[in-house]
């Protein structure tokens, strides 16, 4: 059994997370990902297309009915909260605070602080708040509400920036992770380790890591554990269709793409609408470098709409998918807690084994 700081912190058995993961609730996997004994996240992000009418990038009636973002995010934690009650597990949920997302990151806030209040047994499980794709600085009132502030950064830079800003844990997120990703490509074996030794704050390593060997690698690095975003698709409960699925374990780890997103550069599978939207960015990227408005890219747009259409009608070639490079190491669909359990026992045995192959007396 291996124990961190993470666990000490979030209060839960192993030093997994799963990251937030759109356009879906992933109501489903936060259950099992939490039952586990890891640390379970919904997914904000894909809630808020009907608030972006003129960018969404989804048609969330599809996905979400026609509730509004507030109420569908307190069913998705009255469903994890229930599903939870058992076990005991612990879980969280990921809220965007791109410039572009800020009116829905003020609303997701507002709701989660109002879904603890009303429900003790929300507020024993709930714990954690992930910020990500913005400034930090705006959010250390989540800690004041007794949550625990979690924050990803691409770079020592905004570590320190996050760290300056009072976030719990820092989520050092390298390159080769699926969606969003920055533009300058530092990869995590860069990146975790230099985010570790620049910041006190304790650090999570993402972005590549989907077995024991890799859990070993980030802990050797300096991390306190991993967050897991494109292995957790590929399991039995995920809320990810099977299309998407398969496709994970059956790519190699030449075949992902990075192209622009909504909120910057996001890394896809590939396949022909990943194509089409990477020469589209190719085509402008002085634009991007200079900073233009998001309302120059409705081709880009329209490509990512169409796409998840084509995911719900699941039409493989032109189904706009997300994923890590780390899909070239993905080979089942076991369930989440056959996942975990692996995962914790690989890594204990290569900390374990490592040290007698390789040590001299």
């Amino acid at each position: 059994m291996l124990h961190t700081k993470l666990c000490d912190i979030v209060g839960i058995k192993h030093p997994i997370m799963q990251g937030g993961m759109g356009p879906y609730k992933t109501e489903a996997l936060a259950i099992a990902v939490a039952n586990a004994g890891a640390l379970g996240i919904i997914s904000s992000i894909g809630m808020a297309a009907t608030m972006l009418p003129d960018a969404a990038p989804i048609d969330a009636m599809r996905l979400f009915g026609n509730d509004p973002p507030a109420v569908i995010l307190q069913k998705s934690i009255d469903a994890v909260t229930k599903g939870t009650r058992a076990s005991g597990g612990v879980f969280g949920v990921n809220i965007p605070v791109a410039s572009e997302f800020m009116l829905a990151s003020e609303m997701f806030v507002k709701q989660t602080i109002e879904s603890c209040k009303s429900d003790s047994d929300t507020e024993r499980s709930l714990r954690v708040i992930v910020t990500s794709a913005g400034n930090p600085k705006p959010w250390a009132v989540l800690k004041q509400e007794g949550f625990i502030w979690v924050h990803v950064v691409p770079s020592v830079y905004h570590a320190k920036k996050a760290e300056q800003a009072g976030a719990d844990i820092i989520v050092a997120s390298g390159h080769e992770g699926g969606a969003h990703v920055s533009w300058e490509p530092v990869h995590s074996m860069v990146l975790v380790p230099a985010v570790s030794k620049a910041v006190k704050t304790p650090v999570v390593g993402a972005g590549g890591f989907c077995d024991g060997a890799s859990l070993a690698a980030a802990l050797c690095l300096g991390a306190v554990g991993i967050q897991m975003g494109t292995r957790l698709i590929a399991t039995k409960e995920s809320d990810f269709e099977p299309m998407w699925k398969q496709a994970i374990i059956e790519r190699e780890e030449r075949r992902t793409l990075v192209g622009r997103g909504l909120f910057g550069p996001m890394r896809f599978l590939r396949n022909a609408r990943a194509e089409a939207i990477v020469r589209r960015t190719l085509s402008d990227i002085p634009s991007f470098y200079l900073g233009e408005p998001l309302d120059s890219n409705e081709e880009i747009l329209k490509l990512e709409r169409t796409g998840f259409d084509d995911l719900i009608d699941a039409k493989p070639d032109t189904a706009l998918m997300f994923g890590g490079e780390v899909t070239g190491r993905i080979n089942d669909i076991p369930t989440t807690k056959e996942l975990i359990e692996r995962i914790v026992k690989e890594a204990a045995e290569t900390l374990r084994t490592v040290p007698q192959s390789v040590l001299r007396r």
